[in-house]
């Protein structure tokens, strides 16, 4: 059994002195030493995806002018599709590789689930949030190519208030999905961490850690409804390989894509 220390070089916060396997210490160490520059701060990170998405957010919600009942229904119809294509982009190429979409296979299946396993979920510093947190081109990715085409043809299609109000609930998805999965990978001992909301979602995103279940088992990172519905609550790890997603990962940062 690989033995877990405390790694001496984690900052003082977050996540300080936590205790990590080997395994995935050496894992961090190399892919701090690649992939994260000293430029990067975790909390200026988290706070530009916060600011920019809130600022979309008000945007929309000013806009929107004496809704009907039937166009509030927009709101929980939107979240709904949000829950589903999170699931499915989840399920689908960030744990198997898509033609065209490795790079979501590369940084979430091969990268985020050995800097973060279930037995090592806690960020050791802000430099640890980069493997947490989307790229901020996200925020802009999707802003400009899906809440505001999809908000604009709704706009056209339907009426106005519903083209706003689609696209005030997918940023304030969006947002969520950012600090739901942000406060998992805090340490579970914080403030946050104590929340019961957070354990209760901690636990489920915690089994979807397990290498051995990740492709299979708990996709949703918000709200598992679509895992309920679908069946994947939980499911029996398997010790087979399924399509690459448990496939031996390199020691170093990153590995090959394809």
């Amino acid at each position: 059994m690989t033995e877990a220390r405390t790694d001496p070089a984690a900052e003082a916060s977050p996540g300080a002195g936590v205790s990590i396997p080997d395994a995935v210490r050496a894992f961090r160490v190399a892919h701090r030493a690649r992939h994260i520059g000293p430029r990067y701060h975790g909390w200026l990170h988290f706070g530009t995806t916060t600011v920019g998405a809130l600022a979309a957010i008000i945007v929309a919600a000013v806009m929107v002018d004496a809704p009907s009942l039937a166009e509030l229904a927009a709101v929980p119809l939107s979240f709904l599709l949000a829950n589903l294509g999170e699931y499915a982009g989840h399920r689908g190429p960030m744990h198997h590789r898509r033609r065209g979409l490795s790079i979501l296979f590369e940084r979430h299946a091969r990268q985020h689930h050995r800097f973060y396993t279930h037995d090592a979920m806690a960020a050791e510093s802000p430099r640890d949030f980069q493997m947490v947190l989307f790229p901020p081109a996200m925020l802009v990715f999707f802003l400009g190519a899906l809440a505001f085409p999809i908000g604009a043809l709704l706009h056209w299609a339907v009426s106005p208030n519903v083209g706003w109000l689609f696209g005030a609930t997918a940023m304030t998805y969006f947002v969520t999905y950012e600090w739901l999965h942000f406060a998992y990978h805090l340490p579970p001992d914080g403030w946050v961490g104590r929340r019961r909301l957070v354990q209760i979602l901690r636990r489920h995103h915690t089994l979807h850690h397990d290498q051995r279940r990740m492709a299979h088992t708990n996709f949703n990172i918000t709200f598992p409804i679509a895992d309920w519905l679908f069946g994947t609550i939980g499911a029996p790890a398997r010790e087979s390989r399924d399509q690459g997603a448990a496939e031996p990962l390199p020691a170093s940062g990153a590995g090959s894509s394809e």
